[in-house]
């Protein structure tokens, strides 16, 4: 793989995941934010920090967006019409308006962009997708994903929704794009969401929001998010049903992957597959194998398990939860152009 010339644009949380993976790939980082961190985060991963938007971007191959959300788009635009390709973190933007103008302007320009949906990359994820794309688990009726953790009291941003989206946008997204990944088109959300839901967040803040998903090919799919207390551990669990068997994983609980029923040939069956942490137990971090898909992509290779059409899509399944959840109203959704996976709930 030829040396790629990165730009990585923020210094927060999300872009400590990422300057690793460009590191352990021999990118050469340079690294902006306009808040003041990009010296200290580019000293410890022995990156270059640059004084300007402008400047990091100049020259650059790829242009790695780790900023708030309602940054998104004017940095990917700007990204863009530069000639460089784009990694920018979930979600692509608060509307699918503004994600969709995004993706327009990649493909315009013949630039590639890549919406960072890291969980596709988790093995328990990538391993259910396995699953339903084989038909092991025949046509999948239900389907639930939580996804748990601390409220993110230690940026503002998260709490403001004109910034974040709130948690379903922000945080339950994760979940919406692999429903939709697993089973389809989403043609139907309701949602609702509780707690405390605007900026700024004490403390101790707790908030909750749940999402009913009706896909095309007639699958039911339930997400829940909780962003609860300072000593709140993450846990994401999930559990799928079909005609052939369950599946079901909670991070908490157990590292394995369980099956029952037919696609397991027995009672039980499990791989390793741990969710968590250091990702010690998974052998590699997902976020390296996310980066490594798209650099591949980047110099030329084939494209990776998640496009620019994907983080069109999860924005518009997540502001259609928005909407019922400001009006308590169930929203309706044309279906896309979307493939179902083989084996999955047309089998």
């Amino acid at each position: 793989m030829a040396e790629l010339e990165v730009a990585l644009i923020g210094a927060g949380g999300i872009a400590r995941a990422h300057l690793p993976a460009w590191a352990a790939l021999g990118a050469r980082v340079r690294v902006y934010a306009p808040d003041g961190r990009a010296p200290a985060l580019a000293r410890e991963f022995g990156a270059t920090s640059v004084g300007s938007l402008g400047e990091a971007i100049a020259g650059a191959h790829v242009v790695d967006v780790c900023t708030p959300t309602d940054t998104h788009r004017e940095i990917t635009l700007t990204a863009v019409a530069a000639g460089a390709h784009v990694l920018c973190e979930k979600p692509l933007a608060l509307n699918a308006t503004e994600a969709g103008d995004m993706a327009d302007a990649a493909e315009a320009a013949g630039v590639r962009l890549y919406p960072g949906h890291v969980v596709r990359f988790f093995p328990a994820y990538a391993r259910l997708r396995d699953l339903v794309a084989g038909g092991g688990l025949g046509r999948v009726a239900v389907a639930r994903f939580t996804r748990t953790g601390r409220y993110p009291t230690w940026s503002g941003w998260f709490a403001d929704p004109a910034r974040s989206g709130g948690i379903l946008t922000d945080q339950m997204i994760h979940d919406m794009d692999i429903a939709r990944w697993l089973f389809g088109d989403v043609v139907r959300v309701h949602a609702r969401q509780q707690g405390h839901l605007t900026a700024p967040a004490p403390e101790g803040a707790v908030a909750t929001g749940t999402a009913v998903l009706t896909h095309a090919g007639g699958a039911i799919t339930q997400v829940v998010g909780v962003w609860g207390p300072t000593a709140t551990p993450f846990r994401t669990t999930f559990h799928v049903s079909g005609t052939g068997g369950t599946v079901q994983h909670d991070s908490r609980a157990h590292l394995d992957l369980r099956i029952t029923g037919a696609a397991s040939g027995g009672p039980a069956d499990g791989i390793p597959a741990g969710d968590l942490g250091g990702f010690g137990d998974l052998g590699e971090s997902p976020y390296l194998i996310q980066i490594r898909e798209f650099a591949e992509a980047f110099a030329g290779g084939p494209e990776p398990r998640v496009s620019a059409r994907d983080g069109v899509a999860a924005v518009r399944i997540a502001e259609a939860a928005a909407e019922s959840a400001r009006t308590g109203r169930t929203v309706e959704l044309t279906a896309q152009a979307t493939t179902v996976p083989t084996g999955g709930i047309d089998q």
